[in-house]
């Protein structure tokens, strides 16, 4: 139901930069440290599955101290939850071990694509199968890796190109990536590149491909993991629609690229936006329709299609082909839930129509496990006129264990869930 919110709340540390520095980190040559990484669904998911190979971790408060040891194929399927991200890049370290290794999910990750993953890695020298239909989970990879030429579409996941990337530096061949359609999630694989770098493995690009030299090995390196931009666009835009006055902490505003877009965005639309240090503080104001590139950015596109609902006008998204291969169909699953709260939405082929400002009702949302759906229905509840009724109401955990807990803090009804 209605609510302004207004205040001052830490950033939830970046789910990106966790998993990467916890699978750089159980592939490096020593003992590192990362401080402050999220603690959540899916990255304990990727802590799993690199004990399951080998890797030790000790916690203590806000560090996790990582000690790798010689990969070891796992004796048990492992279970990447609902974590793609997971998924992806523990599959690259499977082709790095000389034995099989079966890699499965929930009912949302045993419908997600592999197929481009795995004929990728086959080139490269790893054996691959398939077990589920039509190249999705489970999975089954054997090594050993050896390097080579492959391709990748670049429009289906980011996540198959930053697999390949972390584990290609350890086959004992230079590989060549080729990418064969635009690629997006651009600043995803950038982040990949950046913190491969910081753990001394760079990677040349040019143009469509990508050159990564083999018989390398990862630094030990500690890594300080920012606030997530992309959970810090939940409370930003609940400010935005609400005429209220939120300001997130610990935010790296000279972070690589990534989805401190959501910072250009919102100052598109019309609303008040600071910056001082690590903070961004957002004030609500008259919004207008614009047309927004999701291509990059597509874990902002629910919560900026709720964005779009309170705007002045039609706000077209384009370029998220890909975001029908994420936890739910999300250009289906978005356009779903602002129908059920009564906005005007329509699905396009890439993207989607949200006319406003509209005044929502409320009412039932199925957020089909889909964390970002089910946060970003929250949201919408906050200029609804009933409560809001969302089902699965506990998979924020997966990205944004405080989520409720912030919103409460910054004053904001609880939206009710089912």
């Amino acid at each position: 139901m209605s609510s302004r919110v207004s205040g001052t709340i830490r950033a939830s540390p970046s789910k990106s930069v966790t998993h990467r520095a916890i699978v750089l980190a159980g592939l490096s040559t020593g003992t590192c440290r990362i401080r402050r990484p999220l603690k959540a669904e899916d990255t304990d998911a990727t802590i799993a599955g690199m004990e399951a190979f080998g890797t030790e971790f000790e916690s203590s408060g806000e560090e996790l101290r990582v000690i790798p040891t010689p990969l070891r194929s796992a004796g048990e399927p492992l279970d990447a939850r609902n974590s793609g991200t997971t998924l992806r890049l523990l599959a690259g370290v499977a082709s790095l071990i000389d034995g099989v290794s079966t890699l499965t999910g929930d009912a949302s990750i045993q419908r997600r694509p592999m197929g481009p993953l795995l004929e990728a890695l086959s080139s490269l020298g790893a054996s691959t199968k398939s077990v589920g239909q039509n190249g999705r989970p489970p999975v089954e990879i054997r090594g050993v890796l050896r390097g080579g030429q492959a391709s990748l579409p670049g429009d289906v996941s980011s996540q198959f190109l930053s697999s390949l990337l972390i584990a290609c530096p350890l086959a004992a061949d230079e590989s060549v990536i080729e990418i064969r359609s635009p690629l997006r999630s651009t600043p995803y694989v950038e982040l990949t590149r950046g913190m491969m770098a910081d753990f001394g493995v760079d990677v040349a690009e040019d143009g469509h491909s990508y050159r990564i030299a083999g018989g390398m090995s990862y630094h030990p390196t500690d890594v300080e993991v920012p606030g997530d931009f992309s959970s810090a666009a939940f409370p930003l835009v609940a400010a935005a629609i609400t005429d209220g006055d939120v300001t997130v902490t610990d935010l790296d505003l000279e972070e690589r690229p990534g989805d401190h877009k959501i910072i250009d965005v919102l100052r598109d639309f019309g609303a008040s936006v600071g910056i001082a240090r690590d903070r961004v503080r957002v004030q609500g104001g008259p919004l207008a329709a614009q047309t927004v590139d999701v291509g990059d950015h597509p874990d902002l596109f629910p919560v900026l299609a709720v964005l779009a609902s309170q705007a002045e006008g039609e706000t077209r998204f384009v370029n998220g082909n890909h975001l029908r291969f994420k936890e739910s169909d999300r250009i289906d699953a978005t356009v779903s839930m602002l129908h059920a709260l009564g906005g005007r939405a329509k699905a396009t082929p890439d993207g989607a129509v949200v006319s406003g400002p509209n005044r929502l009702l409320g009412g039932s949302v199925d957020a089909r496990g889909d964390h970002r759906i089910l946060m970003a229905a929250a949201v919408a509840g906050l200029v609804a006129r009933e409560p809001v009724d969302i089902s699965d109401p506990w998979c924020f955990r997966a990205s944004y264990p405080s989520f409720f807990d912030d919103m409460r803090s910054l004053g904001a009804l609880q939206a009710v869930m089912a």
